[in-house]
């Protein structure tokens, strides 16, 4: 059931500046970055990473919206460009894709998340924001932002970070910090080898989800004396929370809550195939976590006009459970569960596909039998494949994750590899 959060569509909102941290190089995603970054990775049978940050601006009424590009940034790019130009000029909204610029005399790239931010400043200042609010452009979640930032202003922070629980085996990967009765920050730790938990629930810690209120002044004098500092990595996580807490600055949590229901605290951060892998399958689950079918906060994104999914049985019985199909899909005669197969793939007859990520292009030869597999972007599998039931065989060709999730892409496969647009017309337009 959709919730009935409150929307502060408010001044709050209206003089808020979002900044997407986009260009990160997503190593742990392994083969799935090699031509595109973290951000641009599809997921969710039609979606990029990315579409959910940008539609929690828009449902929040954020619509100043910068995203910053540095590594293999040409898909994201051509991704906002196409599915992210719908906003009005004319009201003062935009999405401004910012790519790295090396503006500094020692024309580096970015440092860290704070060196990215500044390198930004002038452009941040142009717009003449009241409040600045930094995001990750790398996590799957709905949350209204301008709950946080009504947050932020009623607790006369100087410094407000988003905060969920996770369990505490997982919190070696975040920044975690301990709040006293009012929500006040009086601890944290970037990845910790040994986190604190929650006083009250000792299997989880309070991790930080890289999402920051500021008003513009506090943030530019942050900046500025970071970039001063010789001895800083310049992160937020690393440097610039635990001075401000050293300095006394009020540095407020805020808990993070979904905003229309499902599972109140669901929050993902796909940074590993096996997490990747996870998540995708969640939302096939009987019941998952995120509703990505929520009218009332869609999840925008581009796709090109494709004709609706097709399952061709010829009179013999096609089995599918727990599986989404996008459009575009041609489906012979075959057995599907716990699969997401994205745009334009085709499965030939005979397939038996268990535990599948088919990513957009895909085409499965007749016959191939595919269990705990990803299939990066445009794979051929000729007929009679068969991958996921034997791992010292496929370890020869394919990457294996931790959890023994396959993964595969056309370079493995032997056919043409490297960076390919999003959408090629199958034949060259005529002269």
């Amino acid at each position: 059931m959709p919730g009935t959060a409150k929307r502060f569509v408010s001044r709050l909102t209206l003089n808020t500046l979002a900044l997407v941290l986009a260009g990160g190089r997503g190593r742990r995603l392994g083969v799935l970055t090699d031509w595109r970054t973290k951000p641009a990775v599809p997921f969710g049978g039609k979606f990029r990473i990315v579409d959910f940050t940008l539609s929690n601006c828009l449902n929040s009424g954020i619509r100043r919206i910068c995203v910053l590009t540095q590594y293999k940034s040409h898909s994201l790019i051509q991704h906002l460009l196409r599915g992210w130009n719908r906003l009005s000029a004319e009201q003062g909204e935009f999405i401004d894709v910012v790519p790295a610029q090396q503006w500094l005399d020692d024309e580096t790239w970015y440092q860290g998340t704070a060196d990215a931010v500044f390198q930004t400043l002038d452009i941040i200042e142009a717009y003449h924001p009241e409040y600045v609010l930094i995001l990750a452009g790398d996590h799957i979640y709905t949350m209204d932002y301008g709950e946080m930032l009504a947050a932020h202003v009623g607790a006369g922070a100087d410094f407000t970070i988003a905060c969920n629980p996770v369990p505490l085996a997982d919190a070696v990967e975040f920044g975690v910090m301990q709040v006293d009765g009012s929500g006040r920050i009086v601890d944290f730790e970037e990845k910790p080898a040994s986190p604190k938990p929650v006083p009250d629930d000792p299997g989880t810690a309070l991790a930080s989800m890289g999402i920051y209120v500021f008003s513009l002044k506090y943030l530019r004098e942050q900046l500025q004396r970071d970039a001063e500092d010789t001895t800083s990595s310049h992160d937020f996580g690393k440097d610039l929370i635990p001075y401000a807490l050293a300095n006394g600055d009020h540095l407020q949590a805020y808990r993070f809550r979904n905003p229309n229901g499902g599972n109140a605290n669901y929050w993902r951060d796909v940074g590993t195939v096996d997490a990747y892998y996870e998540a995708n399958l969640e939302i096939v689950s009987a019941e998952p976590p995120i509703d990505i079918y929520d009218p009332t906060w869609p999840i925008t994104t581009y796709q090109p006009q494709l004709p609706s999914a097709q399952f061709i049985g010829a009179g013999k019985r096609c089995r599918v459970e727990d599986v989404m199909v996008s459009g575009g899909c041609v489906i012979h005669q075959s057995d599907l569960d716990k699969c997401v197969i994205y745009s334009n793939v085709k499965v030939g007859e005979g397939c038996d596909l268990q535990g599948v990520l088919a990513l957009p292009g895909c085409e499965i030869g007749a016959g191939s039998r595919l269990k705990g597999v990803i299939l990066d972007n445009e794979c051929v599998l000729p007929e009679g494949t068969v991958i996921g039931e034997n791992s010292q065989v496929d370890r020869q060709r394919f990457h294996i994750s931790e959890r023994g999730v396959v993964v595969v892409n056309r370079e493995m496969l032997g056919q043409e590899g490297g960076y390919r647009p999003s959408f090629v017309p199958e034949t060259s337009p005529p002269p």
